[in-house]
């Protein structure tokens, strides 16, 4: 009854209220293993809901009784059990402490070797929410000898368990380059490899995302991971219909490409940017965000890098990003893509500028909605040391002209300013800055630009 009560939101409070902890407690030790395993259900249901339940929880003694109990009973009760250890330890990293301390780990890698798939499941979804809070908690995990098991389980033939595992060893590796090095150790790299494919989208999301953890650390643990002849196979995750699949796939390219010249240009061997700014186009809000960093990784390292996203029509596509995506920190990504794409060469700039990107990024930067973060950003990363001569030439006649139908409408890309002479007021001609009241405001702003070398 009070299991079941406990399923909906609304009686949590009053069954708080009545004192249920107290009560559930001694029913976890009844002769009749039924009611043993509703009780820790129940618990289980309380303690989710919230971290002052999951705190009443370890005040009241509970977690040893569990932890106990856990390694003698029958299945249902060692997932019912499990199930309690998760919902508490989810809630902070005291929480998950407290489980630590009362001895639960090794409990619950002894079930990863249980013969039913369930307690598996429950055990490997408790570790990783144990280990998911830090690196401290997530070495407990190791040293407890969990990572060649959670290995094994993603090597099942169920779906469920092989997600949850794969999520475990996700949350593991994610904190330093040395428990990401335990898991490699472990072989787990090849073994989800060979899972990026796989029809089921949400273990496709958990494999994705437990390689990029690896990938992001060094260099040689991205190369081990590229070594595993994900390419071009993890490719077609960006055109995948789950949304989250997408974005992993994008991070998990974006953590290979931003270590060395060398990755990047793997990436581009393989079509990988061409194959993110599809999905870039085809994505909203903060699903597009680790492709739009990606672009701006790869241009970073070199000008030939830069020119393949330009040639792969980069540009227009983050100008688009700019345009439509309502978040600042998205914005922000974009232009600090579009900077690293222009900053090498007058033609990366002049490739950035025929895309009428600039008057958009110069209206983002004088917006008073605009974040701190994001006009840092365009100054910044936007006109950086090679700033050619024609855009500081159509900034400044745009401000000194005085006509604000002029300057409503200017923009660099006409052929006067391509050819490098300064733009005339006449050139000023599709849709762009707001008026010449704000600009006038900037004026030391444009100064500064046009004094750079």
């Amino acid at each position: 009854m009070v299991a079941e009560l406990a399923t909906r939101p609304q009686n949590i409070e009053t069954l708080q209220n009545a004192g249920v902890m107290s009560l559930l407690r001694p029913l976890l030790l009844d002769v009749v293993p039924t009611i043993q395993q509703t009780a820790a259900l129940a618990l289980g249901r309380l303690a989710n809901y919230n971290d002052d339940l999951a705190e009443a929880v370890v005040k009241g003694d509970i977690l040893p009784q569990l932890v106990y109990s856990l390694a003698e009973q029958n299945r249902f009760y060692k997932k019912a059990a499990a199930f309690v250890l998760r919902a508490v330890g989810k809630h902070s990293p005291q929480l998950a402490q407290a489980i630590v301390d009362c001895g639960a780990l090794d409990t619950l890698v002894i079930c990863l070797e249980d013969f039913d798939p369930g307690v598996k499941e429950a055990a490997a979804w408790a570790l990783g929410y144990i280990a998911r809070h830090n690196a401290e908690l997530s070495q407990a995990v190791v040293d407890a000898g969990a990572v060649p098991l959670l290995v094994l389980c993603i090597q099942e033939p169920e779906i469920a368990l092989k997600r949850i595992a794969a999520s475990a060893l996700s949350d593991i590796s994610k904190h330093s380059p040395e428990l990401a090095q335990t898991v490699v150790d472990a072989g787990a790299i090849a073994h989800l490899a060979q899972m990026i494919l796989n029809p089921d989208s949400k273990l496709k999301r958990q494999v994705l995302s437990a390689l990029s953890q690896i990938a992001k650390h060094s260099v040689d643990l991205a190369e081990m991971v590229v070594e595993a002849e994900i390419f071009p196979v993890v490719l077609t995750c960006l055109k995948d219909k789950d949304e989250y699949v997408k974005k992993n796939a994008s991070t998990l390219i974006r953590e290979i490409a931003k270590h060395t010249p060398e990755l990047s240009q793997l990436i581009v061997n393989a079509g990988g940017v061409a194959a993110v700014i599809d999905c870039i186009g085809s994505c909203k809000g903060n699903i597009r965000l680790p492709g739009i960093m990606m672009l701006g990784y790869v241009a970073a390292h070199s000008e030939n890098l830069a020119m393949a996203v330009i040639i792969s029509k980069g540009v227009p596509q983050l100008s688009i990003c700019l345009s439509e995506e309502p978040e600042d920190h998205i914005k922000a990504a974009a232009a600090w893509a579009i900077g690293q794409i222009g900053r090498h060469t007058p033609e990366h700039a002049r490739a950035v500028a025929v895309t009428n990107t600039l008057p958009v990024l110069l209206s983002l930067y004088m917006s008073t909605e605009s974040s701190e973060d994001l006009q840092v950003k365009v100054s910044k990363k936007m006109f950086p040391s090679r700033t050619p001569g024609w855009f500081c030439g159509w900034l400044s006649v745009c401000l000194d002209s005085g006509d604000d139908s002029r300057v409503r409408g200017s923009s660099p890309a006409s052929g006067s300013l391509l050819s490098g002479k300064p733009a005339s007021p006449s050139a000023c001609c599709s849709p762009c800055l707001c008026s010449i009241t704000p600009l006038r405001k900037h004026v030391p702003f444009v100064k500064e630009f046009s004094e750079l070398p």
